[in-house]
């Protein structure tokens, strides 16, 4: 909300100044309202990476990397975690409040209404190659979603954006199961109605014709703990590229589509494929003194993957809340888990040095999901599939929102020109 406070901004050059409005929000720092600034001044402003800018007003989750603090619609993520389910955080990102009973049993039946595809589109897995990244292929097969709900969708009514929100997270885990069943040489599953939404996910990935499928309850609850936090993380890259993809009044299946191109990114959702590559890498206990010390090495290119934040200053809350997760998951089935043991000694050296301490290195969310998904035989390669599945809810709740924003209009990011002033044309011959 705006209040009476302003900043005042003054071109020494000319003696120009234009008064800009500070607009405060629930939490977070004032923002300038700097809209007035280049019709007045003819100025623009300069801010590499967005890291000091607001590019929309948002009541959907708020964090504060300096306290540590992840909040959806003013809940601490905490206490969703420990209490709430995955659907339900996907109907509150969405609508805004937590559900009653009866809302809550009408979502679940909805997205299980939308959990099938077309069937043609089951044909477009095998126009990849076998060996495909699976990030490429859910990328190709979320596109190829709009085509099925483009003409019949006005992105301006309030009612077909609530359907498409069903269709985006009912039909997202059999999107990504395909991948898996396909790479692995196994034919498709259909969904199981029966089932709850982590569960019937696990069973359309893994179960076998043959056999009944009975899935472990203790790594439901772990995959469906890690989706709860990967649901959304405020402004980040991928939230940010859909929100812009958004508003050009693209198909929203294609917004999310652009979503998961950006999730790709090793700096980005595939962190935590790096994490579990970096600790094969290791090897061993014995070994991590030497990386540590590699990764205090200025002159060395090497980093350890998995600590620090571009948002959290502190340790990150989801760390915390998976830690425990990882740590009940393995010792529940049993597993020797080698990578788990270098993890733990790693981060209580990184913890106990002055170097990470000094810069706030702490583990992230990053450190621990995917030993987790490695427990559950998922393939490193899916790990950052696994991630946009839980996204997605965030994804088209930030679609949503964006949609129904009265100042909605399209994004055009400005630029600091300092290429070439202008020439003239030189004929080939001359050249």
């Amino acid at each position: 909300m705006a209040n009476q406070r302003s900043v005042t901004i003054t071109d020494n050059a000319t003696g120009k100044s234009v008064e800009c409005a500070v607009l405060e929000g629930q939490y977070g720092a004032p923002v300038i309202d700097v809209r007035k600034l280049y019709n007045e001044l003819g100025m623009f402003t300069f801010d590499i990476g967005y890291g000091s800018t607001a590019s929309c007003r948002s009541a959907i989750t708020h964090l504060d990397g300096e306290q540590g603090v992840l909040l959806h619609r003013g809940y601490p993520i905490e206490q969703l975690a420990e209490h709430s389910s995955f659907v339900e955080v996907a109907y509150l990102l969405v609508h805004g409040e937590l559900p009653t009973a009866n809302e809550l049993a009408e979502w679940e039946h909805a997205l299980k209404m939308h959990g099938m595809t077309h069937e043609h589109l089951s044909r477009f897995y095998s126009g990849y190659r076998y060996d495909a990244h699976p990030m490429s292929v859910l990328t190709g097969v979320v596109g190829a979603v709009a085509s099925f709900y483009h003409a019949n969708t006005d992105i301006y009514s309030n009612d077909d954006r609530l359907a498409t929100a069903r269709r985006v997270i009912g039909k997202m885990p059999g999107l990504v199961s395909k991948i898996y069943r396909y790479q692995s040489g196994l034919p498709f599953v259909y969904p199981d109605n029966a089932r709850g939404y982590v569960e019937n996910f696990m069973y359309m990935m893994y179960s076998w014709p043959t056999e009944p499928y009975v899935a472990n309850p203790v790594a439901v609850r772990a995959l469906e703990l890690l989706m709860i936090l990967h649901a959304d993380h405020e402004q980040n890259a991928s939230t940010s590229t859909v929100r812009l993809a958004g508003s050009a009044e693209t198909n929203p299946f294609a917004c999310i589509a652009a979503g998961i191109a950006t999730l790709w990114g090793k700096s980005h959702g595939g962190a935590n494929e790096a994490v579990v590559t970096m600790l094969e890498e290791i090897g061993d206990a014995k070994n991590i003194r030497r990386f540590v010390d590699r990764a205090k090495d200025k002159n060395d290119n090497f980093r350890l993957m998995g600590f620090g934040h571009r948002v959290y200053k502190n340790y990150d809350p989801r760390a915390k809340i998976i830690r425990k997760a990882c740590h009940d998951l393995l010792e529940d089935m049993n597993l020797n888990q080698p990578l788990f043991e270098i993890a733990m000694e790693l981060e209580r050296i990184a913890l106990e040095d002055d170097y990470f301490i000094e810069r706030k290195l702490y583990p992230n969310v990053d450190f621990y999901s995917g030993l987790i998904y490695q427990a559950l035989n998922i393939p490193t390669a899916m790990f950052t599939c696994m991630f946009a599945l839980a996204r997605s809810a965030g994804w088209i709740a930030q679609w949503n929102e964006l949609m129904s924003d009265p100042d909605f209009r399209i994004g055009r990011p400005r630029q600091l020109y300092i290429g070439a002033a202008e020439r003239d044309y030189v004929p080939l011959a001359e050249r």
